[in-house]
């Protein structure tokens, strides 16, 4: 993607950048190849760096208002200290690490609707930290997650949004400052007793957490109950691991407990040791949705989000919101 302006802290004149990515598909634990194309402006300088950077936009809490903030959440310096002459050409290859956390935004070549991640490139002349436009990065499942959401899809569970929240989960080794959530509603046999379902995913390069989160309907006299399960497999076990009978089998378990120890925030949620290789839910008071609203179904394969509304633009997405990167 060629940036649409000079970078402006520079002046008019100065140098421009073009970020070409080898291929925008990624998944985590893999490296994110490319090469910084850097043209002189109409004067020789002294680039001090070259770097890239990953953002995302997480939703935030201010005074009791959400919102949304951008967040690098990985950084690199490709180039240190180099003299651009008048008009010169100039490439930097790069190999990009891309963190085992690193948020799903494309499933089956479908885009996850709410999720938006790009790399940014930043060149510094004179102290001045210029930030480029971003171009987009799709990330894609690995096999073991894949495995997962296949199976939510055998389960009928229908897709409703993804989003990521800062905070931390409790129990669950986490580098990132926040977490994806991807939503979704109950299958059928289930309406009524359970509102969405979420879930989270925390890869390493040894294994995966999923993390389960359901928002169980409240009856008259009874307020939401939230129910919360982790289930935890190296990545060759998750790919011989039953998730629908687990899922299946956690969700009934949570569909049928009453009651709940107290409020667990996101910075919080527990959970109990299950003899059984997955984890009890703690359950806490929520508020309810009230109607559920069809979502787009995942069927299986190339479909498996099909019917998705796509999401926005990354440069869409983003407008408005320069200063906050």
């Amino acid at each position: 993607m060629v940036f649409k302006k000079l970078l402006g802290a520079l002046g008019v004149g100065g140098p421009s950048v073009d970020t070409v990515l080898r291929h925008p598909h990624v998944r985590p634990g893999e490296n994110l190849a490319g090469e910084v194309r850097i043209t002189g402006g109409n004067q020789d300088v002294t680039v001090e760096s070259v770097a890239l950077g990953f953002v995302t936009r997480v939703e935030t809490e201010h005074g009791g208002h959400d919102g949304h903030a951008g967040v690098e959440f990985h950084r690199a310096v490709v180039a240190g200290r180099f003299t651009l002459s008048e008009g010169e050409n100039k490439t930097i290859p790069f190999e990009l690490p891309v963190p085992w956390e690193t948020p799903i935004t494309s499933v089956y070549g479908q885009h996850l609707h709410g999720m938006t991640l790009g790399v940014r490139t930043e060149l510094a002349i004179a102290k001045v930290a210029d930030k480029g436009d971003l171009d987009p990065v799709s990330v894609e499942p690995l096999p073991a997650q894949e495995k997962v959401l296949e199976a939510f899809s055998q389960l009928g569970f229908h897709f409703k949004s993804a989003d990521l929240e800062h905070g931390r989960l409790h129990g669950v080794r986490q580098e990132l400052p926040f977490f994806q959530e991807i939503e979704f509603y109950p299958p059928q046999q289930f309406a009524g007793r359970i509102n969405e379902v979420e879930l989270t995913f925390v890869a390493g390069p040894h294994g995966l957490d999923v993390v389960l989160e359901a928002d169980k309907r409240g009856g008259f006299f009874t307020p939401s109950q939230d129910a919360f399960g982790r289930f935890h497999a190296s990545h060759e076990e998750a790919l011989t691991t039953d998730w629908a009978g687990q899922i299946h089998g956690w969700l009934e378990q949570a569909a049928e407990r009453r009651g709940g120890a107290g409020h667990h925030g996101h910075d919080h949620h527990g959970y109990g040791h299950h003899p059984h290789g997955y984890h009890d839910e703690h359950q806490r008071r929520g508020s309810g949705m009230g109607g559920m609203v069809a979502g787009a179904a995942l069927g299986a394969g190339a479909g498996i989000l099909g019917g998705m509304v796509v999401g926005e633009v990354l440069e869409e997405v983003f407008e408005g919101d320069e200063e906050e990167f």
